[in-house]
């Protein structure tokens, strides 16, 4: 326990929370939030800065402006300016071994060796945590120069790997069962291992570490399974971008076997950094169960299932339309292209072609018909894929056509006749009417050419050249051929005209590619049979998924689903375990479903096809592709807990209880999931579903490497200068032109570069951003507001430790009975913030829960009891003392573990400081009760009560700033009915108020409600219940005054009318809780400021009489 009390030097300056009632956070919350973090960080009643057995000695002004100047400015730059104090070496290698006290007389010894008129500012050097990894922290001082203020790195040092090394995190199975209050299990999403982390990351993993820690603080076996996806194509991707920029390499050049143990350092590099940022996030992973999609247990799983699904009839072999990449050569899920839209005529940028190239157009052209003299129009916006026409379709009811069905075209350029067929499909309003068809290169022909027994031909390689089938054309590239086609038709007479045309164009997003339908042999999985228990669990409470609109979406996309293809040519992945079965002198048709057989090794597989082959000469041949990502992933839930094997954690923490994930993968991800996860094991794979918004920046703008726009919370959390984040920038693989337009926006977003901020920080303002509605605008300014609030916590428990004394704690969370009201109202605002909390976290209510905790601590014990507590351990008795103690502690040690679960560094340092209650024998806040409402606390006399002495300091602090009164303010309270009075007048209320309204005020006079309201008096309505006077006779110029006042009332009032015009019945049906209850706060103050300019106006204008 420290010896000394803090100056609360920090504890002044309103801060409103940050929890965005809107997809981006309202500007009102924003504003507040920031002058919050530039405001004078001394209270309006600074408590005492210093405690030597009781005896106070009080700082004037300007030493406490002086501490807090200093205090800031070590917090601020110390990391910017660590170079320059530690004579030029931007680490601390050579200095590690001696102690921060050390080189902090260093640093003295400089100041004094330095020149008057020698550039920069003194700063403490970096720090080092001197606690040996591992070990509980050696807490320092709170006098000492690095625990002073609130400092983000100092404070979230060594407590992690404590945390680790004791196993806290680590599912407690009794007698191996769960503990009685039931079991809470989480699997992250697994990030992919590409990299490092970004803020959509951080807020899964803010959300997910809330619910784990409070669970686990409420008695329940609780588990957080962490792990990495190798993610197929986006790291073979990244891997050969660097080793064609660092080696001038292709993976062929190295064969597969070694591009994939070079893959594997890779990974293995990065995955320490995402490693690193999970734990440096809080994040209460139980490290002995990490998991990765590559790992021989979870590759044993896929295998497993695999070979399963394709057993039962599920997985198959068929040719048929992929999204196919042809700069990455491989088939692509729907999830990694991106559509653009187009509005017409458009250019644009393709890899591999030097030209930009021309979409959004449709190109009108004939066909001559076979044996006629007569021609048929078509419209298409590929006019290359006319190579691989097969036939022409028509609405059979379309008079333009119905002679000519059953007859042929004649392609103009290859030896192909194509059928004019009739088909329903067909819309005769749009283009000609008549529609060409690429069965082997459309989806919607596909169907067309297997319905009219149409030829499928391919006329493109892997690469994106023409093939053999088409003719002349063959070699060049696709989309040269886009106009030497046109310039073709034009020569024959054929071509008839273009048209702008609005249209989607498919990107691949790893390559930027435009991405090409074509017909493949690939495994595919059978959807329909595996979507209806899927839908049939959530319609029956098993699985819930919040928010409502996630149900939704989830719903729509199963009944609407397709068969999926599994196959990527990809060398890192899982190889597929099918093999293909080459029959002696049989046909080799890779396409035939009829010639695999799977097995989980090579022997398994040998087996099974001699048992289909009984009397065959055949040799087998493994399929070279890999498994599609998302297949291992739909495993995540239960392979990590040991699946296929029986083990304690599948019997006993399976199903797991909440993936919560954002929304945009809830059909990729989710969807199979539910799916593989019933088909597998017959249970559902989670109970609930919480898919959180999408962050994008402060503009709204998605977040995108070639905006600049994604932040690595590191960055965040330890701060960054502008250089180095466009350093970041530049070793990255981003495009010349990209490069320029990133650093553009950084440049604008972050002048001074990015201030550190701290885990704890970052983490409760993105819970805080969470309300259930839209996508999130993100700011990193409202984050570093939130570290203002961390140091409003430091600092006010400083305060209570230096109140507390030689202080034993009750045994038990009781009262006495004998509590003064504002401890009774403390206690009361206790229990009622813990109440809430657990039923916000209950519901997901994410932001709502940072708000109870917001304002408790901060409104509540802060701005209000820690001030009033200063009345009774200045004028109250030994008992009132020792009783004010106990509801101090009770109010400060609740707090703590009430908001822990959001903020979980600041709260161990300074819960561990604390004295324990006897015989608690807690190790660690992690593991410590979460509070839960008590009714003996539960007081709501205390809350009408007490409030009305808060509300009435409220109003005359209001009062004398409004009018710049410094000193020797005389102000009245009147109350306006006898429990008001009776309320006031108590012998206990006013010094309440004083220690509440500030040292400006030299009296406050009750009045009763039969007195006659003072005159020459400006006017604040504190409540139906009281009004606060400030006499103004002789310090106002009452005309100016008069006018200023008329100005403000006429803003008030337009504001009551805009508030009251957008609060509609509709509007409460539309908007969320939190937004309810921002506006109506905004109507009620708005209406309060109106009565009081137009009571003080009334006031002025008999003053002016006088």
């Amino acid at each position: 326990m420290a010896s000394n009390a803090s100056s609360l030097e920090d504890l002044g300056g309103k801060m409103a929370p940050a929890p965005a009632p809107r997809p981006a956070v309202s500007n009102d919350v924003q504003s507040n939030v920031l002058d919050a973090a530039d405001a004078d960080g001394t209270p309006r009643s600074a408590p005492d800065p210093s405690l030597d057995n009781g005896s106070e000695k009080k700082k004037s002004a300007k030493e406490l402006e002086k501490e807090r100047k200093k205090a800031e400015k070590d917090a601020k730059f110390k990391a910017k300016k660590a170079v320059q104090a530690s004579g030029g070496t931007a680490g601390v290698a050579k200095e590690d071994e001696a102690s921060n006290e050390e080189k902090m007389k260093q640093l003295q010894r400089k100041k004094k060796t330095k020149t008057k008129g020698e550039p920069g500012e003194e700063q403490m050097p970096e720090y080092v945590e001197e606690t040996p990894k591992g070990e509980k922290k050696r807490l320092q001082s709170l006098d000492g120069p690095f625990t002073k203020a609130y400092i983000p790195k100092v404070v979230e040092s060594a407590w992690y790997d404590w945390w680790d090394k004791e196993g806290f995190f680590k599912p407690e199975l009794p007698n191996g069962n769960t503990k009685d209050a039931g079991y809470f299990v989480i699997p992250i999403p697994p990030p992919n291992v590409t990299g490092k982390l970004h803020c959509g990351h951080a807020l899964a993993t803010s959300l997910q570490d809330v619910l784990i820690r409070w669970h686990r603080m409420r008695g329940f076996t609780t588990l957080y399974v962490p792990g990495c996806d190798h993610a197929g194509i986006a790291t073979q991707s990244v891997v050969e971008k660097m080793l064609a920029r660092r080696e001038g390499k292709t993976r062929h050049d190295l064969g597969r076997q070694k591009f994939i143990e070079r893959t594997m350092d890779w990974k293995t590099e990065y995955h320490q950094h995402l490693t690193h940022s999970l734990k440096r996030m809080g994040g209460s992973f139980d490290w002995t169960r990490e998991a990765f999609t590559m790992d021989k247990r979870l590759s044993n799983a896929v295998t497993k299932s695999f070979v399963k699904m394709h057993e039962d009839g599920l997985i198959y072999r068929s040719n048929r339309i992929v999204n196919w990449c042809t700069q990455l050569n491989t088939a692509l899920s729907s999830i990694e292209v991106d559509n653009k839209d187009l509005t017409g005529r458009t250019l644009l940028s393709v890899p591999g072609y030097e030209r930009k190239v021309e979409f959004g157009v449709l190109t009108h052209f004939k066909y001559p018909i076979d044996g006629t003299d007569q021609f048929i129009e078509v419209a298409t916006t590929r006019p290359e894929t006319m190579l691989g026409d097969s036939g022409i379709a028509v609405h059979p009811n379309d008079e333009r056509y119905k002679h000519i069905v059953g007859q042929n075209a004649k392609h103009p350029f290859v030896d192909r006749l194509l059928p004019i067929v009739a088909d329903d499909y067909v819309d005769p309003e749009f283009g000609t009417g008549a529609v060409k068809l690429t069965p082997a290169h459309d989806p919607n022909d596909f169907r067309l050419g297997q319905e009219h027994k149409l030829l499928f031909i391919n006329i493109l390689n892997d690469d994106g050249t023409m093939n053999e089938n088409t003719g002349s054309f063959s070699g060049q590239k696709r989309f040269d051929v886009r106009y030497s086609i046109i310039t073709a038709l034009e020569e024959n007479g054929l071509f008839v005209k273009k048209v702008d045309n609005a249209m989607k164009v498919p990107i691949c997003s790893r390559s930027s590619d435009v991405i090409e339908p074509i017909m493949k042999p690939q495994w595919w999985m059978r959807m329909e049979s595996l979507a209806k228990p899927a839908i049939e669990v959530v319609e029956k409470g098993e699985l819930k998924i919040r928010p409502s609109t996630s149900e939704k979406t989830y719903k729509h996309w199963m009944r609407n689903i397709q068969d999926w293809c599994l196959s990527r040519q990809l060398w890192w992945g899982h190889q597929i375990p099918a093999y293909f079965v080459k029959i002696a002198g049989g046909k080799d048709d890779r396409s035939d479903d009829n010639l695999w057989v799977s097995g989980r090794t090579e022997d398994e597989a040998q087996k099974r096809a001699e048992e289909k082959f009984p009397n065959e000469k055949f040799s087998l041949e493994r399929d070279e592709d890999v498994l599609d990502t998302w297949f291992s992933s739909g495993l995540w839930p239960f392979s990590t807990l040991g699946w296929p094997e029986k083990t304690v954690e599948l019997d006993k923490l399976f199903p797991t209880s909440v993936l919560e994930t954002g929304w945009d993968i809830l059909p990729f991800w989710v969807t199979r999931m539910v799916m593989m996860s019933l088909h597998l094991t017959g249970k559902v794979p989670f109970t609930e579903v919480y898919c959180h918004s999408l962050i994008r920046d402060s503009d709204g703008r998605k977040m995108s490497k070639s905006l600049g726009n994604v932040i690595d919370p590191i960055d965040i959390m330890d701060g960054i200068t502008l250089e180095a984040l466009h350093e970041q920038l530049r070793n990255g693989n981003l495009d010349p032109k990209e490069l320029k337009t990133a650093e553009k926006y950084q440049k604008t977003s972050f002048p001074h570069g990015i201030p550190e901020c701290g885990a704890d920080a970052l983490r409760m303002s993105l819970v805080g951003y969470t309300t259930g509605g839209g996508d999130i605008s993100f700011d990193v300014s409202v984050i570093h507001g939130y570290r203002r609030f961390c140091n409003k916590i430091y600092q006010a428990t400083k305060y209570v430790l230096g109140r507390l004394g030689d202080f034993t704690a009750r045994a038990k969370i009781t009262k006495s009975g004998n509590e003064s009201l504002p401890e009774r109202w403390i206690l009361h605002k206790l229990t009622i913030s813990a109440m809430k909390i657990n039923q916000h976290l209950d519901r997901r209510e994410f932001s709502l829960a940072t708000q109870v905790a917001y304002r408790y601590f901060y409104e509540s014990l802060c701005d209000t009891y820690i001030e009033n507590s200063k009345a009774i351990f200045d004028e109250g008795s030994e008992e009132q003392k020792e009783s004010a103690r106990q509801t101090l502690y009770t109010a400060i040690e609740s707090g703590l573990t009430m908001i822990h679960p959001f903020m979980p560094f600041l709260t161990e340092e300074l819960w561990q400081r604390l004295p324990r209650r006897e015989f608690d024998r807690t190790r660690s806040i992690t593991i410590a009760s979460f509070p839960q409402y008590l009714q003996d606390f539960d007081d709501e006399a205390s809350e009408t009560e007490y409030e009305l002495l808060v509300d009435s300091a409220k109003g005359l602090r209001s009062l004398t700033a409004e009018y710049a009164v410094k000193e020797g303010a005389e102000t009245y309270l009147q109350s306006l009915n006898d429990a008001a009075h009776n309320t006031l007048s108590s012998s206990t209320s006013l010094p309440s108020i004083k220690s509440l309204a500030g040292k400006s005020i030299s009296s406050i006079s009750i009045l009763s409600p039969s007195d006659p309201a003072p005159t020459g008096c400006a006017v604040y309505t504190v409540s139906s219940s009281a009004t606060a006077y400030l006499d103004v006779k002789g310090r106002i110029e009452i005309d100016k005054e008069i006018t200023k006042a008329q100005g403000r009332l006429v803003k008030a009032n337009e504001t009551i009318a805009r508030q009251t015009k957008i609060m509609d019945h509709e509007w409460a049906e539309k908007v969320s809780d939190v937004v309810k209850e921002q506006e109506r706060s905004k109507l009620k103050d708005a209406e309060t400021e109106a009565r009081n300019w137009q009571a003080s106006i009334e006031q002025f204008e008999r003053l002016r009489l006088e």
